[in-house]
């Protein structure tokens, strides 16, 4: 397994990943005498709650429009853009990430006028990380370009399985093949910055099936893999039909050993774990994740957004937890 620790040494904040199964140990510094960028600097996050469809397993928060309300949601996430930007005193936005609900459902000049009010009130790289989730449907492969055009230069596909029987279980309105597809368009557009979401844990599913669909994954996908254990959340159409005997799910046995299988399968194929969910090669790690793992600043924007920064001037330096050696 993966284990992480945090050590506070002087004038430094230390995240160390260890990976038992190859005894490589990565390393990231937050220098704390650098305190002054770290309080200029964040990320952003920009949440699209609108969706088609509820799928069986999410709990979200997520609304589906009766209307199209578009035009008035792109308002709002330029204003709170805008907003908290001041707010922040942030001067550098060093990634975007634009998720949901179904961010691909968004029309591009939704994406290009966010990041249009983030160039006015910080600078934004022309080479910043800006990635966007996709539900890999027709509808959502046919934008790709043009979000690209937009301004968006890495994408995560929303491919969950490649089995028709488990997308349907799970309330997915694609199929495996547009999946696919999908992913060799994004690579198209996007080489070496594309990545694929993947689930497992799924009911009835096998470990041995799970092992065929990893490597049939393997054959298209890019250079970056995410990861996710189904969980069984209250209140979806998935919890109701376990508890109730319709559906079964693997036993925790089961999904330990899928996880375990996928981590194997996925070094193998050069794909090195670096987070808990995220496996990259050829360096193609997301610098958007990995800054929440390093405690740096974020801004969140939208209605289900979740935000992490100090106003410059309120406490000198970007929050951080208690030092696990101080006994707190």
């Amino acid at each position: 397994m993966t284990r992480h620790a945090l050590h506070a040494g002087r004038g430094a904040l230390c995240l160390r990943s260890f990976s038992e199964t190859r005894g490589e140990v990565i390393e990231d510094v937050l220098q704390r005498t650098d305190s002054a960028r770290l309080t200029n600097e964040a990320s952003l996050y920009v949440h699209w709650p609108y969706c088609l469809r509820r799928c069986s397993y999410c709990n979200f928060n997520k609304y589906i429009p009766r209307e199209n309300n578009d035009h008035m949601m792109t308002e709002c996430l330029q204003r709170e853009t805008e907003t908290l930007l001041q707010l922040s005193q942030v001067s550098c936005i060093t990634s975007v990430f634009f998720g949901g609900g179904t961010p691909s459902l968004a029309h591009p000049s939704t994406i290009a006028a966010v990041l249009e009010t983030v160039s006015r009130q910080a600078n934004l790289s022309d080479t910043a990380e800006v990635t966007l989730e996709v539900n890999p449907t027709p509808v959502g492969r046919s934008k790709l370009e043009d979000f690209f055009h937009a301004g968006v230069n890495r994408f995560s596909i929303g491919v969950q399985s490649l089995q028709d029987e488990d997308l349907k279980v799970l309330g997915r309105d694609h199929s495996p093949r547009q999946a696919l597809l999908t992913v060799a368009e994004a690579r198209r557009l996007c080489p070496g910055r594309v990545s694929v979401d993947v689930m497992f844990g799924r009911p009835k599913q096998s470990v041995e099936s799970w092992e065929n669909e990893l490597s049939e994954l393997l054959r298209v996908c890019d250079d970056h893999v995410s990861l996710y254990q189904l969980t069984l959340e209250r209140g979806t159409q998935l919890f109701k039909q376990v508890l109730e005997g319709e559906v079964t799910l693997p036993t925790e046995e089961e999904t330990a050993e899928m996880y375990l299988c996928a981590r194997k399968t996925l070094h193998q194929h050069g794909l090195l774990q670096y987070e808990v969910s995220n496996f990259a090669r050829q360096n193609a790690v997301s610098h958007h994740n990995r800054s929440y793992w390093k405690g740096t600043q974020y801004i969140g924007v939208g209605p289900g957004a979740h935000g992490r920064f100090v106003p410059v001037g309120e406490g000198g330096g970007p929050p951080r937890g208690p030092d696990p050696d101080s006994g707190a």
